[in-house]
């Protein structure tokens, strides 16, 4: 099953995923670490998502961070930011999808 885990508000990006989510279990462990590291390296983000869309075991994640940081970034540097700070965890996935976005208004 797969699960959401949502900081601040809800963003209409990971919209497909919805159906298949339980919205408000709990985070595994793993999904909690990549949390936590994505909060440390982008301390000013207003959303992240983590879901473990490997039905579990841990081997894919979708990735959903708004943040400032990104402003006037490209896609490519955006997605190279993510990939840098969990470049560790990385290591034992299959497969990471990564969506970033500027905060409206910045």
């Amino acid at each position: 099953m797969f699960r959401r885990i949502f900081l601040n508000r809800q963003l209409p990006a990971l919209k497909w995923l919805r159906p298949y989510c339980e919205a408000n279990a709990p985070p595994t462990e793993a999904e909690q670490r990549l949390m936590d590291i994505l909060k440390e390296k982008f301390p000013s983000a207003s959303h992240v998502e983590v879901a473990d869309i490997s039905g579990g075991c841990g081997a894919m994640y979708e990735i959903l961070i708004e943040a400032d940081s990104f402003q006037g970034k490209r896609k490519v540097a955006q997605h190279k930011m993510v990939t840098e700070a969990l470049k560790e965890q990385i290591k034992d996935m299959h497969g990471l999808r990564i969506t970033t976005k500027v905060p409206d208004g910045s």
